[in-house]
């Protein structure tokens, strides 16, 4: 099979370049988010969607996507999921609508759901097991400086360009990857006719598109009546009762189920899907929280947000390749301990030091610890996960897998989207009720009154709005009202980043659970070529 590849790191260089612009738009958006507000003249909520709709397409969809490049060749699949998600790119940019805009996206999804599953299938192609090891690394550092470098090059583009580049600028990333796979991937087809499981993915896609929509805009309806009598809660419950019958299809399909349940006999894979699924959560989670800190609280521009995260994204992707080689030589199961306990203990020191008065460089050693802990978990948790698989599963594996990651960070931006939300809301009320007092008595009710108003929007605070006009405040007391406004934004905003940026900390303690129960392999010692 070797002999007929000549550059296989050419071929998943390639892979990678168009892998890296998929992930990296998980994460560009949010950088973003108060420029979208001002310039679509969007809620936080509907600008969540932005983030949360990519995340839904592509996770919902990669199970079938990943069975297309059995049947008609991975390298035709991944062209073809390239093109769509170049052409989407451009719609994106040029939408003039919060609703455009969110239909764009959504089409972008789909676009990368067909490209991702192949780049992980030719890692097993390309490469013999003894060194997949290392390419893995490759494959994990790229997904880790996508994730994490999107800020980054996002900042730039909104400050200089305007928002709507952090999406033209997939357009000559596009087209070069094309030419780059055209010129290097080889047109490998495995020619195993596959059946499409059109009932799993109706109940898949459906139940996790009812979960989302309900966890998303719970606080928008106040997690009451969204249609008629119809609940939050009962649409919820409705999408965990898909899912659950979506299982249970799984298991009576006699044909070709879309999720073979025997792959989960795997621990490690199990394990190692669970840890995938947690640490995209915590991609995902931790940059809204973080951006709007950033930028609404501490003043910093969109580029210095980027140049502020840009050393943790670099130490990411240098420790990816010598993290990838050293799963070769010892037990992987350690590996991705240490990156999760480091991972969440970044996240809670970040939490700890946040205040309104606290310099941005003084976060940095935190930022690098989580660097540190992404480093170490990518590729030891592919090549543990997809090294337990029996190579006749390997398609629906490196599906599955992908999956969890998506339906991890779809979940995240969710919940994450929502509880800052709700924690905006409750701390600037708060902190509107604290400097009232800064007021005399017969003006503060009405000070309180129109900052609860505004704390409801939310958004107006992270756009970076001026402070609302208070009705019958004298002229001379508007500049104190303004100040105190200022002080009860700046520390509404932090208080509600803060335990924000808690919740993805707490959920990386379940992936340390999961990974426990992996099995500690014997790794395979390459033999020099």
């Amino acid at each position: 099979m070797m002999t007929n590849i000549v550059k296989p790191w050419a071929a998943l260089s390639a892979l990678c370049l168009g892998f890296f612009t998929i992930i990296m738009d998980t994460t560009i958006v949010p950088i973003a988010v108060p420029s979208m507000v001002r310039g679509l003249s969007a809620s936080l909520n509907a600008i969540v969607w932005v983030i949360s709709v990519y995340l839904l397409a592509y996770a919902t969809l990669m199970l079938f996507t990943s069975r297309l490049g059995d049947r008609f060749g991975p390298r035709r699949v991944f062209l073809a999921g390239l093109t769509i998600f170049t052409l989407a790119s451009l719609w994106c940019g040029m939408s003039g609508s919060i609703d455009t805009l969110i239909a764009a996206r959504a089409v972008q999804g789909f676009g990368a759901a067909l490209m991702t599953p192949q780049t992980l299938a030719f890692v097993g192609f390309l490469f013999p097991a003894a060194r997949r090891g290392a390419a893995m690394g490759l494959w994990a550092a790229v997904a880790g400086l996508g994730t994490i470098a999107g800020p980054l090059l996002g900042g730039v583009l909104v400050q200089y360009l305007g928002w709507s580049w952090i999406f033209f600028v997939n357009v000559p990333i596009g087209v070069v990857t094309f030419l780059l796979t055209l010129r290097f991937v080889p047109d490998w087809r495995p020619e195993r006719a596959r059946s499409f499981d059109f009932a799993g993915i109706l109940l898949s896609g459906t139940g996790l598109f009812f979960i989302v929509f309900g966890v998303q805009n719970g606080q928008k309806y106040d997690w009451g009546a969204v249609l008629g009598s119809i609940s939050v809660s009962e649409i919820i419950g409705l999408g965990v009762v898909l899912l659950g019958a979506f299982v249970f299809w799984q298991r009576v399909n006699r044909k070709e189920p879309l999720v073979p349940l025997r792959v989960f006999r795997a621990r490690n894979f199990s394990a190692g899907t669970i840890v995938w699924a947690t640490v995209g959560f915590s991609m995902t989670g931790m940059i809204l929280p973080l951006v709007i800190y950033f930028q609404s609280v501490l003043g910093l521009t969109p580029s210095m947000t980027g140049v502020l995260t840009a050393p943790m994204a670099l130490l990411t992707g240098l420790m990816g390749p010598f993290v990838g080689r050293l799963s070769d030589r010892v037990s992987g199961r350690y590996l991705v301990l240490a990156g999760l306990g480091a991972l969440a203990s970044g996240l809670a020191v970040l939490a700890l030091q946040m205040t309104p008065g606290t310099s941005p460089w003084a976060l940095l050693p935190a930022l690098l610890v989580c660097g540190m802990g992404f480093g170490l978990i990518l590729a030891p948790v592919s090549n543990l996960a997809m090294g337990s698989v029996e190579p006749q599963l390997m398609g629906a594996a490196s599906g599955i897998f992908n999956t969890g990651r998506q339906v991890g960070g779809v979940l995240g931006s969710a919940a994450v989207g929502v509880l800052m939300q709700a924690r905006i809301t409750a701390s600037l009320t708060t902190e509107a009720n604290a400097a009232a007092e800064g007021l005399p008595g017969q003006y503060r009710q009405s000070f309180i009154q129109t900052a609860t108003k505004a704390a409801a929007s939310a958004g107006e605070f992270v756009s970076g709005e001026g402070a609302p006009v208070v009705p019958g405040l004298p002229s001379e007391l508007t500049a104190r009202a303004t100040e105190l406004f200022s002080q009860s934004i700046h520390f509404g905003l932090t208080d509600a980043a803060r335990q924000t940026l808690l919740l993805p900390a707490a959920v990386l303690l379940l992936g340390m659970v999961a990974a426990v129960t992996v099995r500690r392999t014997v790794p395979v010692v390459p033999a020099s070529r």
